[in-house]
């Protein structure tokens, strides 16, 4: 076969294989074997080896492959990914129905209701109809890159049907028949369980080698279009047959209904139905379906004003606390968490539930070996609603918190104003501990494959005392640990480095000061620019700052005033970790500037700054940045492929800047 003939067929063999999987992971309607099916993969597989120059990103044959990453991208979406705001209760769905009514000015609105699936939500990029990325939602403007570990998902199309460009948005889910069998093999090899489907999804889709992600049989439904060249549908509804058309996998239990009544019986039908699905769900989603309305209803910074979830009632189940365990966190507050007979809710095993403090317990008379009803809030965190006394048997008896310190065997004591117990030792090992896990955390210094485990092995093998040692971690030290191999040490001690250049609040807020969130932490840093200059800080200028109250000043004071603290920050500034501000200082300039007291829309891509870039630089100039267009809006500003937003912008005869115009007013050159 010469170099035409392959191509053609390799062409053909493609085509057929995203049909037949189409019809086996989508449609679950085969129409050939699984022989027959692995027939045509080993031909494309034998002809793309012969003519490797013919092999495409949108081939079959390269949904896993590659060597597994360092790390992960970040991805800037090109639509911000809101988060729903949530109903739970019928009395909470008449309200939103309301007030989109007002709103709109109308009698009736028609919904679209879907069930709300329990996985990871990610964002799809296509263009001309091929997969070009995926990425996690993050925090809504800026996610991870996961395209290789997505590509494993067999229902996810590698090249749709038309030539279309579009950013979709889904929900990434493990099937509960997936998850147990998972759990079965991780029990059997004597390896920590999966907690619930939705961990395991996440955990499979942020996994570094795409080979292991493709070891758990993930699945996928889309829901959305965040973006889209050309004309783009006009009802949620059209939306959703317009992406089954392209070869998406949507939930075929979607509903268009015409009043909130309809709404509640869908809510109440699938909340008797949950049990019977092969997959979690948590609740409904319910949608305006008219976009020109969505466009006029808008979204606050956070939440689609046009959409809400509702969150069925937490599951319930009984079962006997058998005894009460005390942990102790980073900042010493002691925290008592009760051990269970394992109960299944909501779909997963439960043997522990947190009593978060003394007081909680003496108000709940809980009693060691009662009966006690559990439920999880959320349908996530396990907690102890109430117990049944009348099912006691006088063999129960009262819990005592301990006086000293189960850790460090220091005496606990009750702050003024507090109801925790705290262990007050600064040598404590257990803060000490989880002072480095929070310190490492994602929302902290992000250090990539330091989590809860890696970070106890290295206390216990006495490698790190302080969040300073991570950085003097060498190659010789990690080699020697369980689990430690040559690749994954390189990443881990590659990781760790790149740490060294985050902007200073991500450091501030890792220390784990206490009443220093991570706002507080940017408010800081970006007020003063530079860790020294907020060590030097006294309390009073410390108060002076917007937001900045007396508790977290005294605090912050208080912490910087340790001699132990001081050495710690030496020997971080000895390692090369960044003490600057990274972002935009907030300037006393700022009403003066050509954005103070305005309000701004961003949209479309922009060449020189992320979304969250440019945000912060007009917020830090006086300006408020919103996510819609609107009579209020006073500038938008433009990057490239802006669409509805810019049109609406014009209707409405709102301002509208480019980039380059947006560079000037920030006086930077293009």
């Amino acid at each position: 076969m010469d170099r035409q003939e392959a191509e053609k067929r390799i062409e053909e063999l493609r085509r057929e294989i995203e049909e037949h999987n189409y019809r086996y992971y989508v449609l679950d309607d085969p129409v050939i074997t699984d022989a027959e099916y692995d027939r045509l993969m080993r031909e494309l597989i034998t002809l793309e080896e012969a003519f490797p120059d013919l092999i495409t990103p949108d081939s079959p044959t390269q949904r896993v492959g590659g060597e597994p990453l360092p790390y992960f991208e970040k991805v800037e979406h090109s639509v911000p990914m809101l988060s729903l705001g949530n109903a739970f209760s019928e009395e909470d769905l008449r309200e939103f129905d309301r007030r989109i009514r007002r709103t709109a000015g109308v009698d009736k609105v028609r919904y679209v209701c879907e069930l709300k699936i329990d996985g990871l939500a990610v964002s799809l990029r296509y263009e001309n109809g091929v997969f070009v990325r995926g990425a996690t939602r993050g925090d809504g403007q800026t996610g991870e890159d996961i395209t290789q570990n997505l590509k494993t998902i067999r229902s996810l199309p590698l090249r749709l049907r038309r030539p279309v460009t579009l950013e979709v948005r889904g929900e990434a889910f493990m099937p509960k028949g997936e998850f147990q069998r998972i759990n079965a093999q991780k029990e059997k090899r004597g390896e920590p369980l999966f907690a619930n489907p939705r961990n395991a999804a996440a955990g499979s889709l942020r996994q570094l080698d795409p080979r292991l992600a493709a070891e758990r049989a993930l699945d996928i439904f889309l829901y959305g279009i965040g973006w889209m060249e050309g004309e783009v549908p006009k009802t949620h509804a059209e939306s959703l047959r317009f992406l089954a058309d392209l070869g998406f996998k949507v939930n075929p239990a979607w509903r268009a209904v015409e009043r909130i009544e309809d709404v509640m019986a869908y809510v109440e039908e699938w909340r008797q139905r949950r049990a019977d699905l092969g997959y979690e769900i948590d609740g409904v989603v319910i949608k305006v379906d008219d976009l020109a309305l969505r466009e006029i209803l808008g979204t606050t910074a956070k939440s689609p004003r046009w959409a809400v979830a509702y969150k069925f009632p937490a599951e319930e189940a009984v079962t006997i606390l058998r005894d009460i365990e005390i942990n102790v966190g980073r900042t010493g507050a002691v925290t008592p968490t009760a051990l269970l007979d394992p109960v299944t809710l909501a779909g997963t095993t439960v043997k522990r539930a947190s009593l978060h403090n003394e007081d909680i317990i003496r108000e709940k008379g809980i009693l060691l070996g009662d009966h006690v009803i559990v439920r999880k809030a959320g349908d996530i965190i396990p907690e102890i609603v109430g117990v049944l006394p009348e099912r006691r048997t006088g063999e129960e008896r009262p819990y005592r918190m301990p006086e000293y310190c189960p850790e460090c065997n220091s005496r606990l004591v009750r702050l003024d104003g507090e109801v925790a117990l705290r262990c007050i030792n600064p040598q404590c090992p257990a803060q000490t501990r989880e002072g480095i896990i929070h310190f490492v955390s994602r929302g902290a210094m992000n250090i990539e494959g330091l989590g809860e485990k890696v970070v106890t092995q290295l206390f216990q093998a006495g490698l790190v005392r302080s969040v300073a040692d991570l950085y003097y971690l060498k190659k010789e030290d990690l080699l020697p640990l369980e689990r430690m191999g040559e690749k994954s040490v390189e990443n881990l001690l590659a990781s760790i480095e790149r740490s060294k250049q985050n902007s200073v609040e991500r450091l501030l807020f890792g220390l784990g000061i206490r009443f220093v969130g991570s706002k507080g932490a940017l408010i800081l840093a970006r007020h003063f620019g530079h860790l020294d200059r907020i060590m030097e800080a006294d309390r009073e200028e410390l108060e002076s700052i917007n937001e900045i109250g007396p508790k977290m000043a005294d605090s912050i004071v208080t912490y910087f005033a340790k001699p132990e603290v001081r050495e710690v920050v030496e020997r971080l500034r000895a390692a090369g970790v960044n003490f600057s501000f990274k972002g935009p200082r907030t300037e006393e300039a700022a009403a003066e500037s050509p954005f103070a007291g305005k309000t701004v829309v961003l949209t479309g891509t922009l060449k020189h700054f992320s979304r969250k870039e440019a945000s912060e630089r007009i917020e830090a100039l006086g300006g408020k940045v919103t996510g819609s267009v609107s009579k209020n809006t006073d500038l938008l500003i433009a990057g490239e492929k802006a669409g509805s937003k810019l049109r609406k912008a014009q209707d409405l005869g709102v301002q509208v800047i480019d980039e380059q115009t947006f560079l000037e007013m920030l006086g930077q050159e293009g």
